[in-house]
């Protein structure tokens, strides 16, 4: 059984908390919303699992839209189709309804990422899209050195890529995603270049990772931050990243084939 919060949520966090500076914090970006539409093809209807607040829905799909969070459901705009209330590991659709489906920056939460996928898989003729982090390199981004915790609770949250692989079945590419210098979509990775909007708590709490420290742990990082920036220290290290136009960071999207 799935287990879910007051609020619906089903998977590791309680979306209810976060409050509602997180859409205008998760806006859509068109470089990584042209990624997603090359994956989806030509597929008419779209299932999108996990759905939130429906960034990267379109009007170029039919989009059905599931979503158990009852705080993400309420802050979908009026002009997209209103969320079921479901879970990706049982979901009500027959067999093979979809033309395609996708999640993105969703699987890492479910209760049961392989059970969804294969449940995705199921309702899906065409093409699945899952649009991810790879755990491997989710060390690698500098915050890293500021918020050590962070980013060892994104390590674990993401699972493995050959259990995602293994859970859609079929054919499956992995491909990376390059992160714009002023992408509009605020995960963490998403500030690559531009250390200084992470010292808004709202920023930070658009990102799921940072409700899992502690208000020590982030002052800590404002703190050591705010100092490395001041002193110089960023910039010694990592200065370069402010004109780097994209970001090879740990994005990727999965898309999987019968």
């Amino acid at each position: 059984m799935v287990m879910r919060t007051h609020d619906g949520s089903a998977g590791d966090v309680d979306y209810g908390s976060l409050g509602p500076g997180y859409a205008s914090y998760r806006r859509p970006d068109e470089r990584i919303a042209h990624v997603i539409a090359r994956a989806l093809g030509d597929a008419r209807a779209v299932l999108n699992v996990g759905a939130g607040t429906g960034s990267y829905e379109t009007e170029a799909h039919a989009i059905t839209a599931v979503e158990p969070s009852l705080a993400m459901r309420a802050m979908r705009p009026a002009r997209l189709a209103t969320a079921i209330d479901a879970v990706a590991e049982d979901l009500p659709f027959a067999d093979g309804e979809f033309d395609a489906s996708m999640t993105l920056f969703s699987v890492h939460q479910w209760s049961d990422a392989a059970a969804g996928l294969r449940e995705m898989r199921r309702v899906t003729r065409g093409p699945v899209a899952v649009l991810t982090c790879d755990p491997a390199r989710v060390r690698d981004f500098w915050l890293y050195e500021y918020a050590p915790d962070v980013l060892e609770t994104e390590a674990r949250r993401y699972p493995p890529l050959r259990l995602l692989t293994a859970a859609l079945g079929g054919t499956t590419t992995v491909e990376p995603v390059p992160i714009p210098l002023d992408c509009t979509d605020g995960f963490n990775e998403a500030y690559y270049g531009r250390p200084e909007l992470l010292l808004d708590p709202a920023a930070r709490q658009a990102c799921s990772a940072w409700s899992f420290v502690d208000d020590r742990a982030r002052q800590d990082f404002d703190t050591s931050l705010r100092r490395a920036l001041g002193s110089g220290a960023w910039d010694d290290a990592f200065g370069h990243l402010r004109s780097r136009p994209t970001y090879d960071g740990s994005l990727v999207l999965l898309r999987a084939t019968r």
